[in-house]
């Protein structure tokens, strides 16, 4: 077993990957190492001619992968938008993995990102001995993907500023990028494009200019449109990370997933879900990826401290942390929740007393 505590997509998905490109015939643009359809079918799941299961790496609507694929195919970049926790980065990961064979090529945006980590740096041993030139120049990843023809991911594209966005405008309209001070440009290679994500709900985010938006395509990514939907996702991804994590699961592990949806989908909403109680909403998104992380969290729980059993008490203290991102405001939402709904629900009775133990 690798020591890595995290592997690539195209690592852990080589067998796939390298089952799709053995018997892909179709088109294929210029350095994708998979053609566009063979990129879906790598994303939505499926069999291959020689009986290769293709596991899905994305559970929706299939139009919106296909859309994502083929901007990608274009030179318009692609700017994946939605709340946290549909899947952004996740998509974002496989599509670089499928097309270009490599998903390592990640700018992480912050307030702290500058110039510099977008374009390019420089070794200051090295400048201070020769002066600018090309040895002392320091690649970025949108560097090394213009060079290489391969995609660069931009992860949280609106949590770093406003002028430091716009230094991506010359790349993406002009497919180079100037080095002034060697009076050079790098000029992108066919099979070069941007795969941006970004999302409108958290704090501090910054707008993209109207110049910079012309230049993406934009795909939103939506919650999971039903419940059995979201259950699935979580069953699927809760088993990966389980594995990865040597964790096990147990054999109750989706009879809990669907009560921790329950809970999420409701407090999401501001209703139960037979529409008859009328629910106070906290004040965090409380997404896919957060029910999750609380599972995981659950998992860990359970297996060092009681003994595998997954029981509800595992799951709670990691509930509670979820709901509760303002202690005053999300205390009362959870209490509420607690005495209106969950206290009467048949089968509840222990999430009731887990989570009232909490608080």
């Amino acid at each position: 077993m690798s020591d890595i505590l995290r592997q690539t997509a195209e690592v852990i998905y080589q067998a796939e990957l390298d089952a799709l490109k053995a018997e892909d015939s179709g088109q294929k643009p210029d350095n994708w190492h998979l053609s566009p359809r063979s990129v879906v079918k790598y994303l939505l799941g499926g069999k291959n001619a020689s009986g290769v299961t293709i596991t899905p790496k994305y559970i929706g609507n299939q139009r919106l992968i296909e859309t994502a694929v083929a901007t990608l195919a274009t030179d318009r970049a692609l700017l994946l938008l939605g709340v946290p926790g549909t899947a952004k980065s996740w998509v974002s990961e496989h599509l670089s993995a499928a097309i270009s064979g490599t998903s390592t090529q990640v700018i992480q945006c912050t307030a702290g990102t500058d110039e510099n980590q977008i374009r390019y740096g420089w070794n200051y041993a090295q400048l201070l001995a020769k002066g600018p030139t090309r040895e002392a120049l320091v690649p970025t990843p949108l560097f090394r993907a213009m060079e290489s023809g391969t995609i660069c991911r931009l992860e949280e594209l609106t949590r770093m500023g406003s002028d430091v966005q716009d230094t991506l405008i010359t790349v993406l309209s002009e497919k180079m990028l100037p080095i002034p001070e060697l009076n050079d440009s790098v000029f992108a290679r066919r099979g070069f494009n941007i795969i941006a994500t970004a999302n409108n709900r958290d704090k501090g985010v910054n707008e993209l200019s109207s110049a910079l938006k012309r230049r993406f395509n934009v795909v939103v990514l939506p919650l999971p449109d039903d419940m059995a939907q979201e259950v699935d996702i979580i069953n699927r991804r809760v088993g990966e990370m389980g594995n990865s994590l040597s964790l096990p699961v147990p054999a109750n592990i989706s009879d809990e997933i669907e009560k921790l949806v329950t809970i999420f989908r409701e407090l999401r909403s501001g209703n139960t879900l037979d529409g008859k109680i009328a629910l106070k909403v906290p004040s965090g998104n409380l997404s896919t990826a957060e029910a999750i992380a609380v599972m995981v969290g659950g998992l860990s729980q359970a297996a060092w401290f009681s003994e595998g059993k997954l029981e509800p008490a595992d799951i709670g203290s990691n509930l509670v942390g979820a709901i509760i991102k303002d202690p005053v405001q999300d205390r009362l939402v959870l209490e509420e929740y607690l005495e209106t709904v969950l206290k009467k629900r048949p089968g509840y009775s222990a999430w009731y007393q887990s989570i009232n133990e909490l608080l």
